[in-house]
């Protein structure tokens, strides 16, 4: 994919590679470290790497034909890792991004109607009303130090509590975030018997793990049993996610979620949902702060713009490409593995049971054999004619498993930064290069401070 580039793009600062020759236990202790920081340059140049993982085959694919085999034609064959289902089971219990087999078809199924292109419109108004508010605060503190990770993850917490439930976060706020950071430092990493001991053989972490689960879900079915409490005008319209998915039913069998069910689907819309969304915004806005003329076009473009329906949205195309192109460098969901059920064939290589594939957005977004400048942050490459292979760009994923919520995340974050950027200058305070990690998102090493100033 070529891009013609009238000045020199900016090139954010990146972990350095590793040696291509590091030896597995050297690889496993940077893993709980930084994931992305493993890959050598093969990873970034071949399209397919072949290796081991303990007793069977492990491959990275980078070849967009090869991935959609996995994730699109024979995606059945394909399961989540154990280290992926231990990593994310305690927080997300049963729902719809660990179901398997028919549990997932029925989730998926019921799902479907609270994330049409309708649903999301209706929600857009809980959105801008927490702009408002956020953008009305940031008044108060302009032309001063201020994290603006900090500021997302509040407001895109916020927007999911409201567009979930109705209400604001203010009381729980602190305590759901508390529940994040508490997990992603410690339970949420990989540590060794996490990755090579079955799922049914409990590890020492797995235990710490349960005991947070408990705590978690009395959290969740708190504010369930909350929103259920504030009630619902008889033939109303549904006002909120939490309407339209107790309400839901699948279409085949008009079965709805129980209780149990109810608790493992909320938990994961608000954390995929709020988490993403946060680190999204957060890397777009650090670029542009590198970035000041792209900064300015997205400005310009938001000047005059009422900015508060979808159809508002879907007219932001620059500021479109600015998350598009901010989700490649920096994908929210970096690593996609997947282990075999049963024998398969990938581009030519003999795939065995149990063996591990690995889809990492981290490299496929930057291999040097699907995009031109490939570390480059060039925005205007989304809205070229030549698009990238639909199996070359995954922030949401592909096939069956997309991310049901990427029409809404899309809307949220296009909304957010066309809004932030339309009412404030952002630069950044100090010169330290932030360094991209991953652990279970893909994070900065650290938060840097921005400054803002009134348009």
């Amino acid at each position: 994919m070529n891009i013609a580039s009238v000045r020199r793009p900016i090139i954010p600062p990146t972990p350095p590679r590793a040696p291509d020759n590091l030896s597995f236990f050297g690889r496993l202790a940077v893993i709980r470290q930084n994931m992305i920081a493993t890959w050598g340059q093969r990873a970034y140049e071949e399209e397919i790497i072949q290796g081991r993982f303990f007793l069977h085959k492990s491959f990275i694919l980078n070849q967009p034909d090869a991935i959609r085999h996995v994730l699109l034609s024979n995606y059945e064959n394909y399961t989540r890792t154990p280290a992926g289902i231990r990593m994310l089971r305690p927080v997300l219990g049963e729902g719809l991004l660990l179901a398997e087999g028919h549990a997932w078809t029925f989730q998926r199924r019921t799902l479907a109607p609270a994330f049409t292109p309708r649903a999301t419109a209706n929600l857009v108004p809980h959105m801008t009303a927490v702009l408002d508010e956020t953008i009305a605060k940031l008044d108060a503190r302009t032309n001063a130090p201020i994290d603006l990770r900090e500021v997302m993850q509040r407001m895109t917490l916020e927007i999911a509590g409201r567009t979930m439930f109705s209400f604001g976060m203010d009381r729980h706020g602190l305590t759901l975030r508390n529940f994040i950071m508490e997990y992603g430092e410690r339970l949420g990493r990989a540590y060794f018997l996490d990755m090579v001991l079955p799922v049914s053989w409990p590890t020492p972490m797995d235990r710490a793990r349960a005991r947070f689960r408990t705590r978690w879900t009395e959290f969740v079915a708190m504010l369930i049993a909350e929103r259920r409490a504030a009630g619902k005008k008889d033939g109303a319209p549904p006002r909120d996610l939490f309407d339209l998915m107790d309400e839901a039913r699948d279409p085949e069998t008009g079965k709805g979620f129980s209780d149990e069910q109810l608790v493992d689907e909320v938990a994961t819309m608000i954390l995929a949902g709020h988490e993403t969304t946060a680190t999204a915004l957060f890397w777009a806005l650090y670029l542009l702060a590198l970035d000041p003329e792209t900064q300015e076009e997205v400005a310009s473009e938001t000047r005059g713009q009422h900015l508060d329906s979808i159809a508002d949205i879907d007219r932001q195309k620059f500021t479109r490409a600015v998350i598009d192109e901010s989700m490649r460098l920096y994908p929210p969901a970096f690593l996609i593995a997947r282990a075999a059920r049963d024998k398969d064939n990938v581009a030519g290589a003999a795939v065995s049971k149990g063996d591990i594939i690995m889809i990492a957005p981290w490299l496929l977004h930057r291999h040097e054999k699907l995009w031109d400048q490939p570390n480059a942050f060039i925005p205007k490459r989304f809205m070229s004619k030549e698009q990238p292979d639909r199996f070359a760009y995954l922030p949401f994923g592909a096939g069956p498993r997309v991310c049901i919520g990427a029409p809404f995340a899309q809307a949220e974050s296009v909304l957010a930064l066309a809004r932030l950027i339309g009412a404030f200058r952002v630069e950044l305070v100090e010169a330290d290069p932030v360094i991209p990690y991953g652990v279970v998102t893909t994070q900065p090493d650290h938060s840097p401070m921005f400054r803002i100033t009134p348009r």
